[in-house]
């Protein structure tokens, strides 16, 4: 096999070969037919995540056909296509996870960051943390879904159900959790960088009702507000554009510092959320949704190789929709 291996916090992922993956017990090993590059992996890269244990392979939207199968696994067969998201194993023990709250586990271990992902020909996964996806849609639409789908969902839910709902960071999960969005009848308001006409352009293609800078006021107040971009200088602004009562919902798992505000834009009851990794219940229930909505990925797809080129282009602010890689 091969893989694109992190050494050091900033450095270049250098292509290596690599001996095949053997599965434990209770694991398989997957051969990678695409993964999506996700802002988080930026994360890795630049070592803004803590206790990140070097080498690491990155990448955690990973669609790809069980290849082998460790001891003691029954949930899967060889050549069924399963999908690897972030969350990749839960210790099942803390009260988080007794309590239906495997998200928030105090043992966990993440896909691509301490384990190895899917910036990969072969990766291997914890059989009960994969996903079986059947046959529905090709590798590359699929793969983003594992991810910006499934923690833009959680995010969604966090939301609650108002009408009016703001999108700051259209980039991946902002553009498939607006077409979840308007198929469940909101209205949506899509803010990003100035500048950024390509994601305006995405947003009012896929039914916002607006789009513009993050600074602007929206025609309307917002019910509640996603953040995706990791700019904490975006919350002060989000505030100031719900409603009475409004959420903001800080979806990423790294963000900059939040810059003092003064309290009368969080007061009269808006609450300011964030959110945490996602439970197999998010999958399991995003998945439904996203094949009765109809969701179609916007993707570009580039080689296997040319990760770091992608992780530049996606830091600079030049992907729209999502970046896929392909062994």
């Amino acid at each position: 096999m091969h893989a694109m291996v992190l050494q050091a916090p900033g450095a270049l992922l250098r292509f290596e070969p690599r001996e095949d993956p053997v599965p434990a017990p209770g694991e398989v090993r997957i051969k990678v037919g695409a993964c999506g590059v996700c802002r988080t992996d930026l994360h890795v890269v630049d070592g803004e995540l803590p206790d990140i244990a070097y080498p690491i392979v990155p990448g955690h939207e990973v669609v790809g056909r069980v290849e082998a199968l460790g001891p003691a696994v029954t949930s899967l067969r060889i050549g069924e296509r399963v999908g690897v998201p972030w969350l990749g194993h839960t210790c099942g023990d803390c009260p988080y996870c007794r309590s239906g709250r495997e998200n928030l586990c105090d043992r966990p271990r993440f896909t691509g960051y301490t384990r190895d992902g899917g910036f990969a020909t072969h990766l291997v996964a914890d059989a009960l943390y994969c996903f079986p996806l059947g046959e529905a849609n090709d590798d590359v639409a699929v793969a983003p879904l594992l991810c910006a789908g499934l923690i833009g969902w959680r995010s969604l839910v966090m939301a609650g159900d108002g009408e009016h709902l703001g999108i700051f960071g259209f980039g991946a999960a902002g553009h498939i959790i607006a077409q979840v969005a308007r198929w469940q009848g909101r209205s949506v308001y899509a803010f990003t960088r100035a500048g950024d006409v390509a994601a305006q352009r995405l947003a009012l293609s896929l039914g916002a009702a607006w789009a513009g800078r993050s600074e602007e006021k929206p025609p309307v107040p917002l019910d509640a507000a996603i953040i995706y971009a990791p700019v904490g200088s975006l919350v002060p602004l989000a505030l100031q554009a719900v409603r009475k009562g409004g959420r903001v919902v800080c979806a990423g798992i790294h963000m900059s510092d939040i810059p003092s505000f003064p309290y009368r834009i969080l007061w009269e009851e808006r609450r300011l959320l964030s959110v945490a990794n996602l439970t197999r219940g998010d999958g399991i229930e995003f998945f439904r949704v996203a094949a009765e909505a109809d969701i179609k990925t916007h993707t570009s797809v580039f080689p296997l190789q040319e990760a770091n080129e992608v992780l530049s282009k996606l830091r600079a602010g030049q992907i729209t929709g999502a970046a896929v890689l392909q062994p």
